[in-house]
């Protein structure tokens, strides 16, 4: 009986892909597992990379690929009792990894567990500042109907490096009319339906994507929108958001201070952006239609 389903998205995957199903074809601790690749339209030798491995590879058509429908779809086809969403460029950092996913299962009111996204070696500081502070070494149960402490990451998750019960996505599945973030609905949907959620740090992968500023801005106003959108925004919510991001900012100003490292200027602007950007998004409604199109990275206006 095969216990595990990864599925993993993939276009164009490359060099990544190949080390990220290398690293997941070297776990132990295990039972047996499947790993689906879905493949929307890659043009280089994606396709090869994944045929080297007993991977089982599904092909849709570029126009078709949804962040949420096409992990409805992928979990459709899986037989596992878990399913695992992996990016294809998040490498799984030891070959422990899925065996951490797995046992935060054995609690039957576990409905979900994200990992720990650690930065690659040439990420920019702005990047590694963001995963110290979503990402950190404690595990996290977020029970539901229990947000008091963790304000703004209550409903934080990332499909990026993350396992579900089967049986838990069947009865809330990734809302499809999110174009984007549709990880922090599906989060959403398992929470209020009383399931828990575990952060655990030691399924880790390597994986960080930086941003310039005017990328990272609009990323940023499109968190603001999904979020007022989901009804996410709350007082608890929007104090952490602060503490969270005065606490980042002080810890680079004294970095700049001391040690003048390279970029910190530049991430200390890209932190008030993002502050910036996320205000503007949760309060869009005051904004005209002109003004939101052109500041949402996402589309989420068109």
């Amino acid at each position: 009986m095969i216990e595990t389903t990864i599925a993993i998205p993939t276009k164009n995957g490359g060099e990544d892909l190949e080390a990220c199903l290398a690293a997941i074809f070297l776990q132990k601790g295990t039972g047996p597992f499947e790993v689906i690749v879905i493949d929307s339209g890659s043009t280089d030798g994606t396709l090869e990379i994944a045929r080297r491995y007993p991977v089982r590879l599904e092909r849709i058509a570029p126009e078709t690929f949804h962040h949420a429908r096409t992990r409805n779809y992928a979990a459709g086809l899986a037989k596992g009792e878990v399913v695992v969403f992996l990016s294809q460029d998040a490498i799984p950092a030891s070959n422990t990894w899925l065996a951490a996913f797995l046992s935060n299962f054995k609690e039957p009111g576990v409905g979900a567990v994200y990992g720990r996204q650690l930065p690659k070696a040439e990420s920019g500081l702005e990047r590694r500042a963001a995963f110290a502070v979503m990402y950190g070494g404690t595990r996290i149960v977020k029970m539901p109907m229990d947000g008091i402490d963790l304000g703004h990451k209550y409903y934080h998750f990332s499909n990026a490096n993350s396992a579900i019960r089967r049986s838990v996505w069947e009865m809330t599945r990734f809302p499809e009319q999110m174009k984007v973030f549709e990880d922090v609905g599906i989060a959403k949907r398992i929470l209020d339906s009383g399931w828990s959620i575990v952060y655990e740090p030691e399924a880790a992968v390597y994986h960080s994507h930086d941003f310039p500023f005017d990328v990272l801005f609009k990323r940023y106003f499109d968190i603001g929108v999904v979020y007022e959108r989901l009804g996410i925004w709350n007082d608890r919510s929007r104090a952490s958001l602060w503490r969270d991001g005065w606490r980042s900012f002080k810890g680079k100003l004294l970095l700049l201070k001391e040690e003048r490292p390279a970029g910190a200027g530049s991430s200390l602007a890209q932190d008030v952006g993002k502050y910036v950007a996320i205000q503007l998004g949760r309060n869009e409604k005051l904004l005209p239609h002109a003004v939101k199109k052109k500041l949402s990275l996402y589309r989420l206006f068109d």
